[in-house]
């Protein structure tokens, strides 16, 4: 069966996500706090095997008309990395606008600025999560 782990990757955090057991939605489900590039990627395959997923979902971020930010190519290199090191398929998903709808989601819950940190990453994973799994189920709908 279908497991997916989404993964937002920022300088400084990695927001994490899972499907839920019927792949229809995301749930937010962690936030790591990147250590270093090599450990970021040991800590991330092993995160990837506790949960079950059979597809890594990253998160690709790009400018709003849809062209190459510079955090486009950092993050494009660790999901390089990912993809040489995981034994599953890593595959991109556009990230514009997750992590804005995320602190949006946060601040009208009333969440105060320095604990939104905490969560905006995972509930961005789940966002971008959340566009992968309704374009896939669109296909086989």
């Amino acid at each position: 069966m279908e497991r997916y782990i989404a993964f937002d990757i920022g300088d400084k955090r990695i927001g994490i996500a899972v499907s839920d057991p019927f792949n229809t939605y995301a749930l937010p489900s962690a936030t790591y706090w990147r250590k270093g590039f090599r450990q970021d990627i040991e800590a991330l395959l092993k995160i990837v095997k506790e949960k079950g997923a059979t597809t890594i979902v990253c998160g690709l971020p790009v400018n709003f008309d849809g062209t190459e930010a510079l955090q486009t190519q950092k993050t494009a290199r660790f999901i390089e990395a990912l993809r040489q090191e995981a034994d599953i398929p890593v595959v991109c998903e556009d990230e514009r606008f997750t992590t804005v709808m995320a602190h949006e989601v946060l601040i009208s819950e009333g969440m105060r600025r320095e604990k939104r940190k905490n969560y905006v990453d995972a509930l961005a994973a789940a966002n971008i999560l959340d566009g992968y799994l309704n374009k896939i189920n669109k296909r086989t709908n």
